[in-house]
């Protein structure tokens, strides 16, 4: 039987620009993937332009078209399940944490997976959403598993399910130089503080997934986000080493797993599943 990958994220274009790799290696080589996305995006830029200005579409329309690119991308990706769960862009934070916990848990026993991979506890570079869907997942991974749950009931939830392993996503420096390099430099300022990419030490590496060979299939995927991305000509000036750190492989930290421990250095999410 293949193995199940689960991906909870919090917005359209994560699963390209921070998770593509494991997506469309995983999907190619058989195993099934879901993907859970928090929010629509709808407070996103639009082509670079803030909400508000006069070529932005507005909250409704943004909505739709980023509904649509990720579905694109989902598809190109190979994602066999989507759900979008229609929690407010830039707000996740503050939805009421008991239900966006109960309804990641519901999908979680719906699809019954091996493996599931969101944000770390950082948020990447201190994203409020990316936070927020992390600490959310977590839960909801723990959640699933239990019995006797009465959110879960009201939501009339498939019987417990236990995950294999969570991993939370951990760029080291090299990847997030890469990163920012190719596209820009991420910042959100929260509470009137400005926030920037948290790179992981690499010792705190668990698991490297080599994605080299799909790494065509992944920018597909990131270009079906033509209204979020658009530097895209910055590309063509990557260094080699900036465009192998970029595309090559995948860094995790195994949060916990049921089936496989230990310091030796992982090179598969699925190890100690298949």
């Amino acid at each position: 039987m293949s193995p199940t990958l689960m991906a909870v994220l919090a917005h359209p274009d994560d699963e390209s620009l921070g998770f593509g790799g494991v997506i469309a290696r995983y999907t190619s080589e058989g195993a099934r993937v879901a993907l859970v996305t928090a929010t629509r995006g709808d407070r996103g830029r639009f082509h670079g332009e803030p909400a508000g200005s006069a070529t932005h579409p507005g909250a409704a329309a943004l909505a739709r078209i980023r509904e649509d690119e990720l579905r694109q991308a989902a598809a190109t990706l190979g994602v066999a399940d989507l759900t979008i769960l229609d929690y407010g862009d830039q707000a996740l934070d503050a939805a009421p944490a008991g239900d966006v916990v109960a309804e990641i848990a519901r999908h979680v026993r719906r699809v019954r997976p091996d493996v599931v991979v969101t944000f770390g506890p950082e948020g990447g570079y201190g994203h409020p959403d990316h936070i927020a869907i992390s600490q959310f997942t977590t839960a909801a991974v723990i959640a699933a598993g239990a019995a006797g749950d009465s959110a879960l009931a009201a939501r009339g939830a498939d019987p417990p399910h236990r995950v294999a392993k969570l991993y939370y996503l951990a760029w080291d420096e090299r990847t997030w130089a890469a990163y920012q390099e190719a596209f820009r430099t991420l910042v959100s300022t929260v509470d009137g503080v400005s926030r920037q990419a948290t790179p992981w030490p690499s010792w705190a590496i668990t698991t490297v997934v080599d994605t080299r060979a799909v790494w065509p299939t992944v920018w597909r995927a990131v270009n079906c986000h033509a209204s979020q991305v658009s530097a895209y000509e910055r590309l063509a000036r990557l260094t080699p080493d900036h465009h192998e750190a970029l595309w090559g492989a995948q860094s995790f930290y195994r949060v916990f797993s049921l089936v496989n421990g230990g310091r030796r250095r992982e090179t598969d999410l699925f190890e100690g599943v298949r």
